[in-house]
């Protein structure tokens, strides 16, 4: 199946006006194009890995919708001549740039299932990590086994930050060890943590997809929910969160998110742990280290422990040193 694709050229400020008046016309599903950084306030608690280093905003933006190729012709030059119509009215209160649309098509991809073709079984050390649709090498059979799906959850295990903290989690977690995994997205360092000798991990994330990931993948290796309980939430804000994940209670707090986060859970994630717990965070590009650094020896409650890198990626481990 085909579908027909529309891009309108316009301006970052006549985006929002330009998306509230598709959706008034009944499409869906759009797509927005700019160079416009994401703000302090948008990022906070964002709990996603890495933000992309946009070009500079010249206030230009594209703005795309799709419509059905099966769709009687005339009932698309009905809608697009309204969405003519609402660009002209959209003119008259806003900058509306060019306001061109230029047509195109596309085909019914599956975007949510195209990556499987690329995700196969692999190794961080002895721990074997494997798509639910692949077998178990049988010269990885001996390994320790987690099998992941990570469908739209950031956590397959192959990126960088997500092996720096299963190897420091390796090193960390000892039999009976209680983890907080913040910002767990798939679920894979939760899960790891229990392989790995944990008796229980908590997850929290803001995105109710990746929780409903992490569930799942936690299903999967026959976790139990009442070993993995897995929230949706803010830490850094919801009190009511904070209190049913615990205070002082966990042995080590695993964050692989983002700088940023990671500053802010230097406040917040020492309340969590019993004195002496670890906090093991990832997600630190090498040009943000020196910040979370700073920010982690700001707080006198922290010991920064040791530094580890791999590629342009920096784990940052530090221990809770005060009662």
């Amino acid at each position: 199946m085909k579908w027909l694709k529309y891009t309108i050229d316009t301006t970052t400020e006549a985006v929002d006006f330009i998306s509230g008046m598709l959706g008034e016309l009944g499409i869906q599903g759009i797509e927005i194009e700019d160079n416009v950084p994401l703000t302090e306030k948008e990022t906070k608690g964002m709990f996603i890995d890495i933000l992309p280093e946009l070009p500079p905003d010249e206030g230009q933006a594209k703005v795309t919708f799709y419509l059905d190729s099966d769709q009687p012709r005339a009932e698309v030059e009905e809608l697009l001549q309204k969405v003519r119509e609402g660009l002209e009215e959209t003119a008259l209160f806003v900058e509306l740039g060019a306001g061109t649309i230029t047509a195109g098509e596309t085909e019914d991809k599956d975007w949510v299932n195209n990556w499987k073709e690329f995700f196969k079984p692999f190794t961080v050390d002895d721990i074997l990590i494997k798509p639910t649709w692949e077998a178990v090498p049988a010269e990885h059979a001996d390994k320790i086994k987690i099998e992941i799906d990570p469908g739209t959850a950031f956590g397959s295990g192959s990126h960088e930050t997500t092996q720096l903290c299963i190897r420091q989690l390796k090193k960390y977690v000892k039999p009976g060890s209680r983890v907080l995994d913040i910002g767990t997205g798939s679920g894979i360092l939760g899960i790891a943590a229990i392989r790995l000798g944990a008796a229980q991990a908590f997850g929290t994330d803001l995105d109710e997809n990746a929780v409903a990931a992490a569930r799942e993948n936690a299903a999967v290796n026959e976790i139990p929910e009442e070993i993995f309980p897995i929230v949706t939430g803010n830490i850094l804000e919801d009190e009511a969160l904070q209190r049913q994940a615990g205070l002082g209670v966990y042995d080590i707090a695993v964050a692989n998110i983002l700088a940023p986060v990671i500053i802010l859970l230097t406040g917040e994630a020492g309340r969590h742990l019993k004195p002496g717990g670890i906090f093991i965070t990832s997600g630190i590009l090498d040009s943000k280290e020196d910040a979370v650094k700073e920010a982690f020896a700001a707080r006198p409650e922290w010991e920064i422990l040791e530094t580890v890198r791999q590629g342009d990626w920096v784990s940052v481990t530090a221990r809770r040193v005060l009662e």
